[in-house]
């Protein structure tokens, strides 16, 4: 932390990644940009890295060594989607560069907020939730290992995938989504499939509620992950925080996103008690990529959850400032009617953007 009286300088790292991720993270980093300034807060330095399939071309990896020293080195990065099942072999059999990042610098919570938005086009108007997922082990096999990638095939009919759980992993995400929920509505749901994976959610769900005790004023309920799915359909809006295991967050986060209007609003950040990557939920829709059709909604509020977590860490609230003024820039555009494609709109990317400037010069 910098001195007291002396403004801290943050370098963040951008790494534009595959598909869609050089449409979409030029946006987030022109908003921020324009957020800090409009806050009052110092101009970050954004240090571009390599990534993906450009640095297989010019450097012969898809996560070089030299990316993952120079992060090491930044207050915490921006990453685009990576389209990694385009890559040749034999980087599209080894562990993703997003999977590769978490598992160097132990990205263990991985936060994932769902809010509808006036003008979105929400499924279930009024959501406002945040999946905070354990980020890994569970039922993901490539973050069960130190090396490799959790599965194998002992004969060629045969595969198998490691699901691991721990008492160690369960309390540390437990107590994130505890403490979030502090800062929010005060409830907590468990989601796990204790009935039927009896030893690995049974754990997950029991440390969570053994962490509970430390919080007696949060409500605290659980739910089976197939009833889950069904409760989030019929009332998203009723939820606050919700603790899952890998799997479960990553299916759970995709399906809120879309009833909040759009997996491409869908935030969210990978955090360590000192690391921080902000990430957009979906996926690089190598589809539409260099169309300017992109949705950079998600990517956008993906960074003020980075600005936000930052400005709490080193107590700096002009950054915190900068975050609220990303988001209710967005809130803003998306109110006015701008939008994207996959919001029933007709903006592209860059429009899309340039609307969230012109919001936030008018807050």
């Amino acid at each position: 932390m910098a001195p007291s009286g002396t403004p801290h300088r943050y370098t963040l790292g951008v790494l534009y990644g595959d598909g869609i991720g050089p449409e979409i993270v030029p946006a987030s980093v022109l908003i921020a940009d324009t957020a800090l300034a409009a806050a009052g807060a110092p101009p970050v330095t954004w240090q571009e890295l390599p990534l993906g399939l450009r640095a297989i071309e010019e450097l012969g990896e898809a996560t070089p060594k030299a990316t993952l020293a120079a992060l090491a080195e930044t207050d915490g990065w921006l990453l685009g989607p990576h389209d990694s099942a385009s890559y040749p072999e034999p980087f599209r059999s080894e562990l993703n560069p997003s999977g590769t990042i978490r598992k160097h610098f132990d990205l263990y919570a991985n936060v994932r907020p769902a809010r509808s938005f006036e003008g979105g086009n929400a499924v279930v108007p009024g959501t406002d939730l945040v999946i905070v997922r354990e980020n890994t082990e569970g039922f993901y096999a490539d973050r069960n290992t130190h090396r490799g990638t959790g599965e194998f095939m002992p004969t060629p009919d045969v595969a198998i995938a490691m699901g691991i759980i721990t008492r160690t992993a369960c309390e540390r995400i437990a107590r994130e989504a505890f403490e979030l929920a502090s800062r929010r509505r005060k409830k907590v749901t468990i989601v796990h499939k204790a009935n039927v994976l009896k030893l690995t959610t049974g754990l997950f769900r029991d440390v969570c509620r053994e962490i509970a005790r430390d919080y007696p004023d949060i409500a605290v309920d659980d739910f089976h992950i197939d009833a889950m799915t069904v409760h989030l359909v019929r009332r998203a809006h009723e939820f606050d925080v919700v603790v899952t295991e890998n799997m479960f967050g990553d299916i759970l986060s995709d399906l809120a996103g879309e009833l909040a209007g759009s997996l491409g609003i869908a935030p969210s950040l990978n955090a360590s008690q000192d690391r921080a990557m902000a990430q957009a939920a979906h996926g690089s829709a190598p589809d539409i990529a260099g169309q300017d059709l992109a949705n950079p909604v998600a990517m956008i509020l993906s960074t003020a959850m980075l600005l936000e977590w930052l400005g709490t860490r080193h107590e700096d609230e002009e950054l915190v400032r900068a975050a609220r003024i990303v988001e209710e820039g967005v809130a803003t555009a998306l109110g006015q009617g701008t939008s994207t494609r996959d919001m029933g709109g007709s903006a592209g990317c860059r429009a899309f953007a340039e609307a969230v400037v012109t919001s936030i010069g008018q807050l």
